[in-house]
Order: structure tokens, then sequence, then C-alpha cells
């Protein structure tokens, strides 16, 4: 009689992975395996670009109407990209509402601990140059609505799909003047076309630096050997902390800031770190930040060669780096490029600023989360054509190393599933803006 073999639980195969990560951290990632191609040789099949009904709009989208029906300031918080996420929102929504746009107000205090407002990082008469045609925007009021403030609109307890035109245009022709911050539950494919065009216009061709700070973004672009590779690595203490996963195999140094940053007043209650069958469910649905050490491996695995110069594009507080730096040698960043007086100075703001300028302008581009700036940054690049843009699987990464995959098994596995999502362009740009051509 034929004995059945019953496959291995799922919680058994997450355990297994956990103590392999746990008690051989390295052992996944220092296996020798066969060098490939680089990734970024392989033929595209597809690829994303600016839709024409926005990026050459002609008179051919509906006219701004005659009057408005009041002013709007879009209220924008948290780091530089999230804000301008907001404010690619706030422009889309300006526009559904017929409303002028007053230049909207950068709250950066609570996050970066500093005071910067949206003159200070873009253009303003660029910005309204640039969005002609789509929006109106103004730098000052008229004079019966300059000495109050606005109506301020909470928009971020509202449960659902939120309609603006139903819960803000009616406080927009009571009061005329009216302030928010853009609702994360927001359907914006159900927005008309010159709306989505005017949110488009504004995000991907009318945003740019002031001309102090892309002189000093120019003159970094400029110290670093090309050509060269910009990587968006994430592994600081609060996004750590933030994630809810967990490390025990980083240093005592690495697991004491997580601490600190998780008893910190950013990381709510509900993000305590899990435990158990749901910590190991959580990594295997590739919800972990990937550590310098498996990014290498990842980088390892696509072909990037180990004397690949590359630009970090991170936080001050990075953990861990030399996991990555003892594979790659060449590894430049702000602090190392820049003058020190000049680095010092720097706010929060103005140092994301320039990430961001060089990694919309680099070579190559990889990105280790897809949080607001790849986002950004991936859907700049696929405006300007460059299309060596890629978001490492984390998911990926952690379903097969949970299956035993490890060395060069590991490796060549990571190669296909990365060459499939660089081939079709996958989660480079935002599909509202972008549409696929077929190669």
């Amino acid at each position: 009689m034929h004995q059945h073999i019953r496959p291995i639980p799922l919680f058994l195969s997450l355990l297994l992975f956990s103590v392999i990560i746990i008690f051989f951290p390295f052992s996944l990632f220092r296996s020798s395996y066969k060098v490939r191609s680089i990734i970024w040789e392989a033929p595209r099949v597809s690829e994303w670009r600016p839709c024409g009904w926005w990026k050459d709009n002609e008179g051919t989208l509906e006219a701004l109407p005659a009057k408005n029906n009041g002013y709007i300031r879009i209220d924008c918080y948290g780091g530089l990209n999230q804000m301008r996420r907001d404010l690619c929102d706030g422009i889309g929504i300006a526009r559904l509402l017929n409303a002028t746009m007053v230049l909207p107000k950068f709250d950066v205090a609570a996050y970066w601990n500093e005071s910067s407002d949206f003159g200070d990082i873009f253009d303003v008469d660029y910005f309204i140059e640039r969005t002609k045609g789509y929006v109106r925007v103004v730098k000052e009021l008229p004079d019966d609505l300059k000495l109050g403030e606005p109506f301020k609109v909470d928009c971020s307890k509202r449960k659902g799909q939120f309609d603006y035109a139903e819960e803000v245009l009616p406080s927009l022709l009571q009061h005329r003047y009216i302030s928010f911050t853009p609702a994360m539950s927001q359907r914006r494919d159900r927005y008309p076309l010159h709306v989505k065009a005017a949110l488009c216009q504004g995000c991907y061709n009318a945003l740019r630096l002031t001309k102090t700070l892309e002189t000093k973004a120019q003159e970094l672009l400029d110290a670093i050997p090309k050509p060269f590779l910009s990587l968006h690595l994430r592994f600081e203490p609060d996004m750590v902390a933030y994630s809810r996963c967990t490390y025990p195999s980083l240093s005592p140094l690495s697991l004491k800031s997580i601490e600190i940053a998780r008893n910190s007043d950013f990381i709510i209650s509900n993000k305590k770190p899990l435990t158990g069958p749901a910590a190991l469910q959580w990594r295997s649905r590739g919800k972990c930040p990937l550590t310098p050490t498996e990014t290498a491996f990842i980088l390892q695995s696509l072909g990037i060669p180990s004397n690949t110069f590359i630009y970090l594009a991170a936080g001050d507080e990075l953990m861990e780096i030399e996991g990555f730096t003892s594979i790659y040698k060449h590894v430049y960043t702000k602090s190392s490029l820049l003058n020190h007086v000049d680095f010092d100075s720097m706010h929060g703001n103005t140092k994301a600023a320039l990430d961001y300028y060089v990694s919309i302008n680099s070579d190559a581009y990889v990105a280790t989360y897809f949080g607001n700036m790849d986002k950004m940054v991936g859907g700049m690049r696929a405006a300007k054509g460059l299309y060596k843009t890629l978001l490492l699987n984390r998911r990926a990464f952690a379903n097969y190393s949970t299956k035993g995959l490890e060395g060069e098994d590991l490796a060549r596995v990571l190669w296909e599933v990365h060459r499939e999502d660089f081939v079709t362009g996958r989660g480079s740009a935002l599909p509202d803006c972008f549409c696929e051509f077929r190669m």
C-alpha cells in the first residue's frame, strides 16, 4: 500500500524560514552563483508613456469656465513626496470643483522639525505658467478674502469612496475660500477627462525645483561617476518599526534604534510588531522591508555588477549598511559628495529634493519599497523616457526563501521574476496619467 505524503503546513514552512533567517542570516545571501546577463538587457514588451490626451492638449479638452466657484488651498503634510502626492490630487480636485487654486501650504514642522513652504522647494512662476488652461492658480486672494483664514473641510475621517462634489462643493459655494487635505479614498478613475488632465499636467509637467535648489541638485548629479544607479534603500529605524516586522539577527545597536522608534509618538499603537504565525504570514506577503544584505543579494541576482557606481538615495539613519557596501564598494551619498557646511545646513525637505532630482536623472533607478518617492520618481522617469526603473519584489523574495531556495537557485528565480516586471514596465508609473504602449 502506498503511503500518502502530506505537504508541509504553511505555518511549519514559514517557521522554518524564520529559523533560517534568525540563526543563519547570511546563509541565503553569501552562496556563490553564476554570473547572468544584467536585467536591463532584457527586451521590453511594453512601456508606459504619458497619455496624449493630456500631454498633447491643444484645445481638445473642456475649457475652463469663465467664472469660478471659489478658492481652495491644499494643505499638505508629511515628507516632501507625500506632500507632492497630496498636491497632485489637489490640482485635480480644484479643476473638478471649478475652483481657483491658491498656492498650497506645506506643513512640515511635525515631520521634519523645520519650516519650508511650497515656494522654498518649487518654482512658483513656472508652476502657474505650466498649469494655464488646466486649472487657475493665483499667488494672492482677492481683497475681500485676504484677511480671513480659509474654512477648513475635514476629509480625513470620511469612510468609503469620497465624493468631492457632494462633500466639499457645498462648503466652497458657501464660504468661497476653503482648505483641506485630499482624502485617501478618492476615486480618480471616475474623474472626467479634463480633470485627469489637470492632475497629470500639474503633477508631471509643472513642478520644477527652485533655481537655487536645482543648481545644488545639479552639482550633486555632476559629482556622481557615470553611468550610475540610484538606489532608494529603506531600512531606517522608524521604517522598520512601522512595518510591524522583526529582525532578530540585527546588531544590538540597530535593535535598540528600532525599539526607540517603536516607542515614539510617530508609531501608533496598532503598529506594534507582529508575532507567531501572523508575523510569518505578514513577511510572506512581502510586507517587510528588505535589509541591505538582502538588497545586495537581489541586485547580484539581477546581474548588476559589484563595481557599479551607486548613489544611495536614503535617509541619514540607514541601518546595517555594511551588508550592502561589503558587496557594492562604489557607493555615494549626499554627505560624501557635498560640502559638509552645505550638507549640515540642509533641512529634511531639501535633502529629499536632492535625492528626487538625482533619481529622476540617473541612468537606472531601483527601489526596495514602493513608497511615495518611488511612485513619483517612477512616473517622472517614464515621462522623461527613462525606463531602467525597477521595484524589487519583496513578496517573491520572501516566498521563494520560505520554500527553501537559496544561493544560485534563489538568484535564478529572482532574476526571472524581476525580468517579467521589467519587460512589462509593471509598477513604474501611475496608470491614471500613463498609457501602455506595446513594443
